[in-house]
Parts: structure tokens; C-alpha cells; sequence
């Protein structure tokens, strides 16, 4: 791929545009992102911005929630959505000649939302329901628990969903006076791929946006480094679930694919070292793998486990020996191949798919403030060095900043996982 097959523009209103032109592609995708999130809310609304990204699909001033349905299926298209610590974004994807009926939608939905009393009443008990849910798939609610108290005391505590008592209390009033001071210009930024049009996207942009003026950007503060801490959590499920992680890199430090690179090295694939240590070798769990949770200003690199009470302590124990196996051996040359190939090809295979390269582009600008190719990043993860790494490692791997959570039934705390004990 050529990086000139992204083109970066604006709208007269100075909203960024932002393409990506995919030779061969018949499909076309268009994302709307506002830039407010879970961490721009107060305690007060915990949840709102994940229940308006919800209830702007009830109606628009010109189309209910079953027309936009019937229209964008009709088109061979998909519209969605979805509400982060830092943006929401609304996207619609099509085939290439029906690409004008997403545009139409998307643009639609967040420009002309009827927020009702009676639509937000009824997307309350779906959102209700949709938390509920989370808390009931403890596989997916172990990393909510995880941000939550890893960023402890800091905004970016909050995770999307919000609080259920805050949001079974939140109004029509609330959403819409929300909207009027988030949804506007300079907080919108427009993203396309596939068989689109820099300069017909821009122009749609324009058109269907450039009448939402004056909002102001969310002031933001940068996290405190955390030092270590240790969460137990009671939930009804059989299997006890394990987060152990540290705080890394904001998306534009030097060393954040190198952080990657240590992240594919520990807990990546099956040929990972925990993987190797904890379940190949002594059986302890179901799973284990370990993911970066990337933020403009932060991050987290955890180590995820699921296993039966006996082996909980056993398992954190190999983990934090692998952690220190890993500043005090390093790696081979080899190693760190496999684990950029495999990045690199979770990466490619990403790209393929049109809702994914959607999200790809749009996130990295979020984040970055600058879009970056395919080609770029995969030379991105060539460039990274066994040096990079270990420095990374060196100032990521930090005992005094580890944090663990344990999710599981009963009301065993296990008291002797004491995260200041730790010594690597």
C-alpha cells in the first residue's frame, strides 16, 4: 500500500477528513467520531455517553429506528456504533455502489437525533440489560475491573457503560444537553475506506456537519503513574478470573510498539511465554493472554487468566516469576520474529476486513492526531529493536506499579496476593 492513498482534508468548518482509498475494494465504510468519552464524564452521569450513542438510533428528524433498518440492509450495509474511554464513534458500511445510503445515515443520526422522552425511556432497559449482561460474562467483566482500579481515582476509571443506579436515572433533558455541548465542531472527525472518494466524502462531511458549531474540546488531564494495588471481586461463576498488569505509554511515546512487542512476547498466541509457563507446562488455567489497553495519554499491559480457586495463587505467582525472568534473561533474536510476525499478521488479517481498517484509521488519529497507513505500521513493528524492548520492558515491568483483580465465587480474598511482595 501507498500512503498516498491517505488523504487527510476538512470540511469549511475545519472538520478533519480523513480517507483511505483501497485498491480492489467493492465495500465502502463512513465513520463519524465525536471526541467524548467515558472519561469526560462526572460521576454524576456515569454512562450517558454510552446511553446516547444508543438512544440517536431510536429517530432522526426524518427517519425512525426501523427505516434506517430497512435502508441501510437494502443497500447491503450495516450500521453501528460504539462508545469508548476517549471518543464515540457511529459508522455505516455498504457495498461500493449503495456507499451514498451510509453516508446519508450516519450523517443523519448524528447531526439530526430526536432524543425523546420516550425513545431514551425505552433504550434505559436496554442499555440496563446490556450491563447486566457484562456483569454475567466475567470473562469480559475482568477487564472493566482491571481499568477501574488500575487508573483508580482518575476519570479513566470509568468504564463505558457507566453505573447502573446513574443511568436508570439519567433523563431525555440529560442526553440532549449533553449533545447540544459534546456533539459539535471541534469535537467531530470524519473517517472513510474502501472504494470512497476523498473529495466526495469531504463534501458529504461539509454538508451534513458543518452546522454543528460551537463546542469546546473536553479539558483533560493525564493520569498519575498508579502505584500497586490489589482488587478481589465477588461474582457467582465457577471459575475465578485473573488480571495482573502494569500502566505503559501514551499512544504517541517513542517506545509504545515496543511496549506491543513486549505485550505479543509475554501473552500473544499459544507459543507466548505464558502461555507456555502457566497452562502448557503446569496446567494451572484455562486461559491466559495478555493485551495492551491503549489511551491518548495512557496505557495498560495485563495479563488475563481464567482457573479453578486452587491454582488462583499459583498462577499469579508464575506469572510475576515470568515477568521477572523476562528483565533478567531478555530474549532471542528468534523470539522476537515470531512475535512481530504474528503482530504483524493479526495487523494485515485486521486490514482485510472493512469495519476493522474503519476503526484502525480512525483510532490511530484519535489518538495520535495523525493517520498512518498499513505499510507504515507494519514497518513500524519491523523497526523495533531487542534494545527498545527491554527498555521497555524495563520501565513497564515495575513490581511497585502492578496491579491485580480477582473476580470469583465464594468469599475467598486470598489475602496472601499482596502485590508490594512482588520483587523483580
Amino acid at each position: 500500500m501507498n500512503c498516498r492513498e491517505i488523504e487527510t482534508s476538512s470540511t469549511s468548518a475545519g472538520i478533519p477528513v480523513v480517507t483511505e482509498k483501497v485498491p480492489g475494494s467493492r465495500s465502502a465504510g463512513y465513520m463519524i467520531a465525536v471526541a467524548t468519552g467515558s472519561r469526560d464524564e462526572t460521576g454524576e452521569i456515569s454512562g450517558l455517553s454510552h446511553l446516547l450513542e444508543h438512544t440517536v438510533f431510536r429517530a432522526t428528524e426524518t427517519r425512525d429506528s426501523f427505516m434506517m433498518a430497512k435502508q441501510i440492509e437494502g443497500a447491503g450495509g450495516e450500521i453501528n456504533a460504539f462508545t469508548g474511554r476517549e471518543c464515540t464513534a457511529f459508522y455505516g458500511i455498504t457495498i461500493d455502489e449503495t456507499a451514498s445510503v451510509a453516508m446519508d445515515i450516519v450523517g443523519d443520526i448524528v447531526a439530526n437525533p430526536k432524543l425523546t422522552a420516550e425513545d431514551t425511556e425505552l433504550e434505559k432497559q436496554i442499555v440496563l440489560q446490556e450491563l447486566s449482561m457484562i456483569k454475567s460474562e466475567p470473562e469480559t467483566y475482568i477487564h472493566d475491573l482491571f481499568e477501574s482500579q488500575i487508573w483508580r481515582g482518575h476519570p479513566l476509571s470509568r468504564d463505558e457503560g457507566g453505573d447502573e443506579e446513574i443511568v436508570a436515572a439519567l433523563t431525555s433533558a440529560d442526553l440532549r444537553k449533553y449533545y447540544e455541548e459534546k456533539y459539535r465542531i471541534p469535537n467531530l472527525s470524519v473517517y472513510a475506506v474502501g472504494a470512497v472518494d476523498p473529495e466526495e466524502t469531504a463534501e458529504w462531511a461539509g454538508n451534513a456537519l458543518d452546522g454543528l458549531a460551537g463546542g469546546r474540546r473536553n479539558i483533560r488531564t493525564e493520569p498519575p503513574r498508579p502505584v500497586s494495588g490489589y482488587r478481589f471481586e465477588r461474582n457467582d461463576s465457577d471459575h475465578y478470573q485473573i488480571a495482573i498488569g502494569f500502566p505503559a505509554y501514551g499512544a504517541r511515546h517513542r517506545d509504545r510498539t515496543a511496549a506491543s512487542m513486549l505485550n505479543a512476547l509475554l501473552g500473544s498466541g499459544t507459543s507466548s511465554r505464558l502461555f507456555q509457563e502457566i497452562r502448557e507446562k503446569k496446567a494451572l488455567v484455562y486461559s491466559v493472554y495478555s493485551t495492551v489497553s491503549q489511551c491518548s495519554d495512557a496505557s495498560s499491559l495485563a495479563a488475563y487468566m481464567s482457573c479453578t480457586g486452587s491454582n488462583v495463587c499459583e498462577a499469579v505467582a508464575t506469572a510475576e516469576s515470568e515477568f521477572r525472568r523476562f528483565l533478567d534473561e531478555g530474549f532471542g533474536e528468534k523470539e522476537l520474529e515470531r512475535a512481530k510476525n504474528l503482530t504483524k499478521g493479526a495487523v494485515i488479517r485486521s486490514a482485510e476486513s472493512a469495519e476493522s481498517r474503519l476503526y484502525m484509521l480512525g483510532m490511530c488519529h484519535l489518538l495520535t492526531g495523525s493517520a498512518e497507513s498499513l505499510d507504515d505500521r507494519l514497518a513500524r513493528i519491523d523497526a523495533v529493536t531487542a534494545e527498545d524492548v527491554m527498555r521497555a520492558a524495563g520501565d513497564i515491568l515495575d513490581p511497585g506499579r502492578m496491579n491485580i483483580v480477582i473476580l470469583g465465587k465464594g468469599r475467598k480474598k486470598f489475602e496472601e496476593i499482596d502485590p508490594s511482595l512482588f520483587s523483580f
